[in-house]
């Protein structure tokens, strides 16, 4: 038996260890740790920065949503076009590469903005797991809570 939780902690040491050595670049499409009902959801790599205060800031949008949005005709907001996260809350979100060179979604509206703000101080970088975010944006959307 303690050959068998030496082996596992091997193999998960080393799953840790691969993840943590994940190179990002614009066009690569994951699946991640979606929310129940998003199974099919994946999020695209836009755009990858480094930030003396955050470090990586890897720019994404996320697709096949199913989430509750008042203000769309449908209720529901399929995409977000534009999300900055840590280095370190994607790598604990993703689970395999889907596709290498997925094409990118127009995103320098989103993009254009949050750099605006984020040079004056008043946006940020996240660092919460993605169905985190998700949930969190859901949430303002639904009480009304304007998200800045």
């Amino acid at each position: 038996m303690k050959i068998y939780n030496l082996l596992f902690a091997t193999i998960l040491l080393f799953i840790t260890a691969c993840k943590d050595n994940v190179t990002y670049q614009p066009g690569q499409e994951w699946n991640y740790k979606a929310r129940k009902g998003e199974e099919n959801s994946t999020l695209k790599i836009l755009k990858v920065e480094e930030y003396p205060e955050y470090g990586k800031v890897i720019h994404i949008s996320i697709g096949h949503l199913k989430m509750q949005n008042p203000n769309s005709k449908e209720g529901v907001a399929e995409q977000l076009s534009h999300i900055p996260i840590s280095k370190k809350a994607l790598d604990e979100s993703i689970t395999t590469l889907k596709n290498e060179e997925a094409p990118i979604p127009d995103y320098l509206d989103g993009y254009n903005y949050w750099k605006r703000e984020f040079e004056r101080n008043q946006a940020g970088v996240f660092s919460i797991p993605v169905s985190e975010i998700i949930s969190s944006m859901e949430k303002n959307l639904i009480s009304g809570d304007v998200i800045n």
